[in-house]
């Protein structure tokens, strides 16, 4: 099912402008909320890490 080069950019400049972009405030709030979300994630986690590093001390220390 070959097409020309011609034909293909052709539908390919057809499709590309039925494509809807986001508006400059959309980038900005879901890009907010990412960042966000990547922020609270790290916390969690470390916070999380804390907690188990604190448990296995005080289970290795228990043992010694």
């Amino acid at each position: 099912m070959a097409t020309n080069p011609l034909q293909f950019l052709q539908q390919t400049r057809s499709e590309i402008s039925k494509v809807v972009w986001p508006t400059r405030r959309e980038v900005l709030v879901t890009s907010l909320m990412v960042f966000t979300l990547a922020i609270v994630g790290a916390i969690f986690f470390s916070v999380v890490d804390i907690l188990i590093r604190w448990g296995l001390e005080a289970i290795l220390t228990m043992a010694a």
